[in-house]
């Protein structure tokens, strides 16, 4: 598979510059339809709601939960396979942030807000009334921390690792826009540029625009129940709405700054500041229970895997369940998907240079195993305050607003005040960091995978996500945040399953790829002993390695490509600072790549002579083709020799061809 992508255009200023004006206008369009409707009648908007959940949970459960069950099997087959060692960009790419900045901003951006708004009230609302059983129990606190867990661990991360993946590798490996159509390029190839690929990119901004809303929608909530219960502040719209506009102008301070500044400074940030308040509930709470029931309800969530993965309640007695699952588990797989464009797309963006296995470790197991710390600090530590110490403030403030429950229980511990403070600071940044990293992926979006956007469009969609939280909370609250999330995932859960298939279908073509390469010997198996010999054990000076490239590659490469262009194939050399490249065929399925390069490294110790002449470094000429560096070097190659590697080169090429189109 190859294509191309349009070159890095000039700096532009304007608003609409750049952006792809079908998808930009019906996403606003479908979007402004939306709002107006909730300005204008919110009591039929909160009404629809109602029905719309209603008929989702009744007609559609099975498919959400059959479909966040085919993301997370998927992603393990990957990551545990032969395709775990593929590298999301060239072969030569290295990772741009390191282990701790990578994880501190995709855990950030993925559920920082939800874990803080739900890591008490989601346990003790499970304790205090479970789907089945009776509640306040033993087994009831069981059943709490396993559901709890079974929320926030793998599945929700399976689902941003879909879209995160299947962008990384589209992008980085084959040069595609940073966009959600560039996942069916291997199904339906160029039309992906068409309505199909519109399509695909309006669901997909929609989706994000009321998953992220549904995100801003409950930090206003929590930060507004925060107020209210340390100054005394009402929980009203009243309120809310200003609160909405100065996290939002927040984050437009933020999002102006680009990702490598505000936005990397708030996640790290925020993985401080959650860690810190995790650590000191963990010190001053039950620390023991804690561990034991960490421990429990790791075991707990392994051994009921299986079966929560596909519980649907199905023969319960009762239509309890039956809500209850719409409520919780549908809620959560419907704002997972909602957000996995943002957040599956900002993933994408810090993890060039990964291999696939890597990328699915870290992306599922690390921000799984932070949520899973949380939960059992939080929510443990409040089942233990009603089931051991018969404190029960925090359930009578879950019963009565789950906005409440946090700050209730910080209350029963040392520095209570203090502590609620520092908690709506760490939901207002998380607030922040929501924000602004979803108007960065929107406005990337709707530009066709262009991130050179002018600062006043990321703004623009900044403000707009605030705007679909303060409608969504006048017209429901809660209950219209569950039912956006989970409604705006419908169609987009659709697509995912075909990104799927995509990304399969081009991970085939990868390993046919491989394959091909892997049937002609080594470059340098045809010289004698000695001439191999003299290439491991050479170390040339700049000098001499780009008099190689201007006296034996260059001709050589210009040579090739003349000959492809009398036989009537389009093909060009292009010559850059340290390296040459041969295209044939440019942007076409059949384009080839034969290059050249120069690359430094340092002298190694038992090459002494040189080292004490102070030639501390030496150069190789090493080959790279379409998707990477390939690790040898043509140094020292006579014209003929050089000529038999790139003909061998170009037969792979065209082997692996072949190979595709047999399958």
């Amino acid at each position: 598979m190859s294509a191309t992508s349009d070159p890095s255009p000039a700096p532009r200023k304007g608003l609409m510059e750049g952006v792809n004006k079908p998808v930009f206008f019906w996403a606003v369009g479908i979007t402004a339809v939306f709002v107006l409707a909730g300005i204008v009648a919110p009591g039929a908007s909160a009404a629809f709601f109602s029905t719309l959940q209603g008929w989702i949970v009744a007609d559609f459960g099975w498919f959400y939960l059959l479909s966040v069950a085919i993301f997370l099997l998927f992603m393990l087959l990957l990551g545990f396979t032969g395709h775990g060692k593929v590298k999301l960009g060239p072969n030569h790419s290295e990772p741009d942030y390191s282990y701790g900045a990578w994880f501190s901003m995709l855990f950030a951006a993925g559920m920082g807000i939800g874990l803080v708004f739900f890591g008490v009230a989601e346990p003790i609302k499970h304790f205090t009334a479970p789907p089945v059983g009776d509640p306040a129990t033993v087994e009831a606190a069981r059943m709490a921390m396993q559901i709890s867990y079974f929320h926030w661990g793998l599945h929700a991360w399976a689902v941003y690792a879909v879209i995160g993946l299947s962008l990384a590798y589209f992008s980085y490996r084959h040069g595609l826009p940073l966009t959600m159509r560039s996942a069916l390029y291997p199904i339906i190839g160029e039309r992906i540029h068409g309505p199909i690929g519109h399509a695909v990119d309006i669901f997909a901004t929609i989706g994000t625009l009321f998953g992220v809303a549904t995100s801003l929608g409950l930090g206003v909530l929590q930060v507004n129940a925060g107020f209210n219960h340390v100054m005394g502040w009402p929980i009203a719209f009243w309120v809310q709405l200003p609160l909405i506009a100065v996290i939002t102008a927040m984050a437009t301070i933020s999002v102006a700054t680009g990702l490598d500044k505000g936005i990397k400074f708030l996640s790290n940030l925020n993985m401080v500041m959650a860690s810190a308040l995790m650590l000191f509930i963990f010190a001053v709470g039950p620390t023991t229970f804690l561990l034991r029931a960490f421990v429990q309800n790791l075991g707990a969530y392994l051994d009921q895997f299986i079966l929560r993965t596909f519980y649907m309640y199905a023969y319960a007695p009762s239509e309890l369940p039956g809500a209850w699952l719409g409520d919780w588990t549908l809620f959560y797989w419907g704002w997972w998907v909602a957000w996995s464009p943002f957040v599956g797309m900002f993933i994408a963006r810090i993890s060039r240079g990964r291999t696939i296995r890597e990328f699915v470790l870290g992306v599922l197991m690390v921000p799984a195993g932070f949520s899973f710390a949380w939960m059992t600090v939080f929510g443990d530590a409040a089942i233990f305050l009603h089931l051991y110490q018969g404190n029960t403030a925090v359930s009578e403030a879950v019963a009565q607003d789950v906005t409440l429950a946090l700050f209730v229980f910080l209350e029963q511990y040392p520095l209570g005040t203090y502590v609620s403070w520092f908690a709506m600071a760490l939901i207002v940044f998380f607030f922040v960091t929501g924000a602004d990293s979803s108007a960065l992926v929107i406005d990337t979006i709707t530009s066709g995978g262009r991130e050179d956007g002018p600062v006043w469009r990321r703004v623009f969609w900044a403000i707009l996500g605030g705007v679909i939280a303060a409608v969504l909370l006048s017209t429901g609250g809660l209950d219209a945040l569950q039912t956006a999330s989970i409604a705006s995932a419908l169609p987009f859960m659709a697509v995912m399953l075909v990104m799927c298939w995509g990304l399969w279908r081009g991970l085939q073509r990868e390993g046919l790829r491989q394959d091909a390469l892997a049937q002609s010997l080594r470059p340098r198996q045809g010289l004698s002993w000695q001439r191999q010999l003299h290439g491991i054990l050479a170390h040339p000076r700049r000098p001499e390695a780009e008099r190689f490239l201007r006296d034996t590659a260059r001709p050589v490469l210009e040579s090739v490509a003349a000959e492809l262009r009398q036989r009537g194939l389009e093909a060009e050399v292009t010559v850059r600072e340290d390296r040459l490249q041969l295209t044939a065929m440019p942007g076409s399925p059949e384009e080839f790549q034969y290059g050249v390069r120069l690359r430094r490294y340092e002298t190694p110790s038992y090459a002494y002579m040189e080292r004490e002449k102070d030639h501390e470094h030496f150069f190789r000429a090493e080959v790279f083709l379409e998707t990477g560096g390939q690790d040898y070097d043509v140094m020292g190659f006579t014209r003929e020799e050089l000529m038999q590697d790139v003909l061998q080169q170009y037969d792979r090429h065209f082997q692996y061809l072949h190979a595709v189109r047999a399958g």
